[in-house]
């Protein structure tokens, strides 16, 4: 293994345990965040065209913040699997889960990157993860491969501000996204996205583009 493969596997590992322990001290305070960014996620997750019967992906879930729309949109003959790295996340996601009786959400304690699934996906959904992980195109791979053809993969993010004068706060946004989430600024969540899928749109923006969703689709022939 060659210096740089190693000291790349070991970044990505110090990573990863930052974002585990940040996610688990953060856990019994993402309420705050949930109602705030509500609303664009749910328009972020209707950009998903999901049908009752559908099989879902929500990709670093969190305390389970989407769980309830998805499984209503999929319905009980469908299904929703949730994954994320952190145990506090991953457990209040569980009990969201237990409390309301869902029979066919499905949560995991994984690494997005690498996570193995039996069978393919009709959609996935990204809120306000892909910008966190460690490894941002090994993550959308993985996920882009576990799409079934024509499927959807719609991401709902933050960046620093993509153009104009308030361009000038970036670096204190971004010493700030990487203290309070931990946030990956080394990938580029849009660039990765274009490159494994056919089709990638930004759909929506808001806060001067600072939050935005991008709609990428698989290609039916594939």
């Amino acid at each position: 293994m060659s210096t740089e493969s190693t000291e790349a596997d070991s970044q990505y590992g110090d990573h990863l345990k930052r974002s585990r322990r940040m996610w688990d001290r953060w856990s019994d305070y993402y309420g705050m965040s949930e109602r705030d960014f509500e609303p664009m996620r749910e328009t972020a997750m209707a950009h998903l065209d999901l049908d009752g019967g559908e099989r879902v992906l929500d990709v670093g879930c969190g305390p389970g913040v989407n769980l309830a729309s998805l499984q209503e949109a999929v319905g009980p003959e469908g299904q929703v699997v949730a994954v994320d790295y952190s145990p506090e996340m991953v457990a209040a996601a569980r009990e969201r889960v237990e409390e309301h009786g869902w029979e066919h959400v499905d949560v995991r304690l994984a690494d997005a990157t690498s996570v193995e699934f039996d069978g393919r996906f009709d959609g996935a959904i990204a809120s306000l993860s892909m910008s966190v992980m460690p490894d941002v195109p090994r993550t959308v791979e993985n996920v882009s491969g576990h799409l079934r053809p024509g499927a959807r993969f719609v991401v709902f993010d933050i960046r620093p501000v993509p153009s104009g004068p308030l361009r000038i706060g970036n670096p204190l946004l971004r010493g700030f996204l990487r203290w309070y989430a931990n946030w990956n600024p080394e990938d580029s969540v849009l660039d990765s996205l274009q490159a494994a899928f056919d089709e990638c749109n930004v759909v929506e923006t808001y806060m001067r583009g600072v939050t935005y969703t991008v709609r990428c689709e698989q290609s039916s022939l594939a």
